[in-house]
């Protein structure tokens, strides 16, 4: 017998999850917003930086830049760039867009998140305080 008439197969290796998604919807909005921008190759950068009624908060910007770390992520037709910084408390998170009737903006939907202000903005991962002079009332 020889290893022709028995192919050795492997099964393929699971799909890895993205590490940044962004919804159908919230992909028209970026898409949009890129095209109205007159940046060439731009893309939507999600960050998160310190600060927030729960300790940490969602930042998205328009950048032409790829920065040395950067992530990149291509979903439905949008480029996400992510920093090194940020990715570990993004991933697996979805970037949507929502309207209601105080108007419309991005969202991040966090699986990492065990809490979140009411504003929407902020979140905590581990369940703590907010850290100091960041607790209390939402000021977005």
């Amino acid at each position: 017998m020889t290893a022709e008439m028995f192919p050795v197969t492997t099964p393929a290796a699971p799909a890895e999850a993205k590490v940044l998604t962004i919804s159908e919807y919230g992909a028209q909005k970026a898409q949009s917003i890129l095209a109205g921008s007159g940046k060439q190759d731009a893309g939507v950068r999600v960050f998160i930086k310190s600060g927030g009624c729960s300790g940490y908060q969602y930042g998205m910007a328009i950048d032409d830049r790829e920065l040395e770390g950067d992530t990149i992520v291509h979903d439905r037709g949008v480029k996400l760039l992510v920093d090194q910084a940020s990715l570990a408390l993004l991933r697996g998170s979805e970037v949507d867009f929502v309207e209601n009737l105080m108007g419309g903006g991005f969202t991040v939907h966090n699986p990492n998140a065990t809490s979140s202000c009411g504003c929407g903005h902020s979140f905590r991962t581990d369940g703590a305080t907010a850290p100091e002079g960041q607790g209390g009332s939402c000021s977005s």
